[in-house]
């Protein structure tokens, strides 16, 4: 092509073919996201409407009032050695046959004391024998056999107060007071509040085999 050839509307197209090579070759790239990257960044966003929403924090006070009441110990309802004739025995069903409680040796005449503070709920005879009831809130009861109350039906009580005396009828008839817990209607032992139970200490095995001899 010679520059007789070469018309205005000619150089006209060709300069802007050359304007727009250039803009493409000088302008910076964005290259688009990657589909794994575009799928974390929605799952992000998706998710962070929930994390803002975060459960409320326990209350420190609370945790420690419940976990100081579940290590309150009970007073021991008659004075040491705090023997027992009978231990606490679990019936195997609400109506079967078992001991709901523990028969503490005790003189007759001798003092009864409540176990922790609480509202008396029953001061009467049941058949044979004298019963004393004492309500400690959360629907735990103590009960004492034979004891005549030296207190009224919905008296409060402290712990250590004496709250009867040992006297006579059923099993426990001038030798023990039967003493018997209920939690929400069921008997449990009376001892898992008095802080009496145990600790259990494994020993170890004796060694098998020949007996080393020492050497000569």
């Amino acid at each position: 092509m010679t520059s007789s050839t070469l018309t205005l509307p000619l150089i006209r197209r060709m300069g802007l073919t050359v304007a727009a090579a250039l803009t493409l070759l000088l302008s910076p790239s964005v290259p688009e996201p990657a589909p794994a990257a575009a799928a974390a960044a929605a799952a992000a966003a998706a998710a962070a409407p929930r994390s803002a929403a975060r459960a409320p924090e326990a209350n420190p006070a609370s945790a420690a009032a419940t976990a100081t009441a579940s290590l309150v110990v009970w007073t021991w309802p008659v004075g040491p050695p705090h023997d027992q004739l009978r231990p606490f025995e679990a019936p195997s069903s609400r109506f079967a046959a078992g001991h709901r409680g523990i028969d503490l040796v005790a003189q007759a005449g001798s003092p009864v004391r409540a176990p922790a503070d609480g509202v008396v709920s029953f001061a009467g005879t049941v058949v044979d024998r004298p019963v004393l009831s004492i309500q400690h809130g959360d629907d735990l009861i103590s009960s004492f056999e034979p004891v005549a109350a030296t207190v009224a039906t919905g008296e409060r009580v402290r712990a250590g107060q004496v709250v009867g005396i040992v006297a006579s009828g059923a099993h426990c008839s001038d030798r023990c007071v039967h003493f018997g817990v209920r939690r929400h209607g069921q008997y449990i032992s009376p001892v898992l509040f008095l802080g009496g139970i145990a600790r259990a200490v494994l020993l170890p095995l004796p060694p098998t085999g020949p007996v080393p001899q020492p050497p000569r």
